[in-house]
């Protein structure tokens, strides 16, 4: 790695389509990250309530308790065609997008400032998934495996938490594993990680 890595100090947002099963795939993200011993602040950014419009979910992670909304954005998983100009934006210079690359961006969505970190989620889970419906909701979980590779997040608390999720629904806990390792593998493949933005467990909240 050629630059020094920041640990536990950066802002993750999550560009999602209401109404796709996304809001549980970043309430993992955030809570496991939580579990990992790690101040955590999570905040709905312009919330719809609309299914199919634009909603965006803001995660601050800083190991020293400064959880107050920051304006630069380390990372930006973007999911939403429709706010990728708006999206690309928002991400500070040097900093990342995570896309999925199942469709080529365009070159007017491209800036030489940030890092792109193409990941094929919907490819992945079209050669995994049968059903439609399935492959909308598990590429939400892929987007997460991938994280947890890019920012070194501990799987076993991932699994952890969706095993809690899906504790009565437990046909459904060897499917959301299948996804969460697809991200994880793909990006552990095809990316340096961790990124020089990472997480580390800490035992700054107690036992979680």
């Amino acid at each position: 790695m050629t630059k020094a890595s920041v640990v536990n100090d950066l802002v993750v947002r999550f560009a999602n389509v209401n109404g796709t099963g996304s809001a549980s795939a970043n309430g993992f993200f955030s809570k496991a990250i939580f579990r990992m011993g790690i101040p955590v602040s999570p905040k709905n950014i312009f919330p719809s309530n609309i299914q199919g419009l634009p909603t965006w979910y803001e995660v601050r992670i800083n190991e020293n308790g400064y959880l107050g909304r920051r304006d630069d954005i380390d990372l930006l998983v973007g999911v939403n065609p429709h706010s990728l100009s708006q999206d690309i934006a928002s991400v500070r210079s040097g900093g990342y997008f995570v896309y999925d690359s199942s469709k080529k961006l365009h070159g007017e969505f491209l800036r030489e400032d940030i890092h792109y970190i193409g990941i094929p989620m919907m490819q992945l889970c079209m050669d995994n998934f049968e059903a439609p419906r399935q492959q909308q909701l598990f590429k939400n979980i892929v987007y997460v495996g991938a994280l947890a590779a890019l920012l070194d997040i501990e799987m076993e608390v991932i699994q952890g938490i969706i095993r809690e999720q899906f504790a009565r629904k437990e046909k459904l806990i060897p499917p959301n594993f299948l996804a969460l390792d697809l991200g994880y593998q793909y990006a552990r493949n095809h990316f340096e990680c961790p990124l020089p933005i990472r997480v580390e467990r800490r035992d700054k909240l107690g036992d979680q």
